[in-house]
């Protein structure tokens, strides 16, 4: 949100005291992006007194593309970072089929939900789906519309395809949570039988 409010300034000019900013497009939304990531990290670990990997992981890739794109004045850096990412994660999830007994859906979320394991293969396949086409498409926007259009296309797609993530996978877990409930309805003593 703040990488695409500080895009749409481009151009204007931030007066406080003696001190003035242009922002200039790009360059100025990846410096705030930078900051911004860096800070959500920090303040986060603060809060909770654990790293947060994720975050951590999301904050260096901002920063080694973004210095890449301010330093060398070439946009394509953070453009490439989501795509990086997201086929990174995809690599993540994908590898972790092979190491262990669990995938990584299932070593984060195995202790809240009871699923058969072909059920965690499927939501493991639908995640590594998802970041490689987000990857995929944030490259081809990248290289095929201007760089504004791409801009909008970041805002509005990661938003979108989030919530795709989380309406498939809802929908590939509820059967089987009605039918966990269930068996647990009827072993329950303390609930009885009607």
């Amino acid at each position: 949100m703040l990488f695409f409010g500080t895009y749409q300034l481009s151009g204007e000019t931030l007066h406080i005291g003696s001190w003035t900013h242009t922002f200039d497009g790009i360059f100025s939304a990846t410096a705030v992006l930078i900051a911004s990531s860096v800070l959500v990290w920090l303040i986060s670990s603060l809060i909770s007194k654990t790293n947060d990997k994720r975050l951590m992981w999301m904050a260096l890739a901002v920063v080694v593309f973004g210095s890449a794109t301010l330093i060398l004045r070439d946009q394509r850096f953070i453009q490439w970072k989501p795509t990086v990412f997201n086929w990174g994660l995809a690599m993540v999830f994908l590898g972790s089929q092979f190491f262990g007994e669990k995938n990584l859906l299932q070593r984060f979320m195995g202790q809240q939900l009871n699923l058969p394991q072909r059920v965690w293969g499927y939501l493991n396949a639908l995640w590594i789906t998802n970041f490689a086409l987000v990857g995929a498409l944030n490259i081809i926007v990248a290289y095929r519309f201007d760089e504004a259009f791409w801009v909008s296309y970041k805002l509005y797609s990661s938003v979108g395809f989030t919530l795709l993530l989380m309406v498939l996978s809802i929908a590939i877990v509820m059967p089987h949570l009605k039918d966990h409930d269930m068996n647990e309805e009827e072993n329950d003593p303390l609930r009885g039988s009607s």
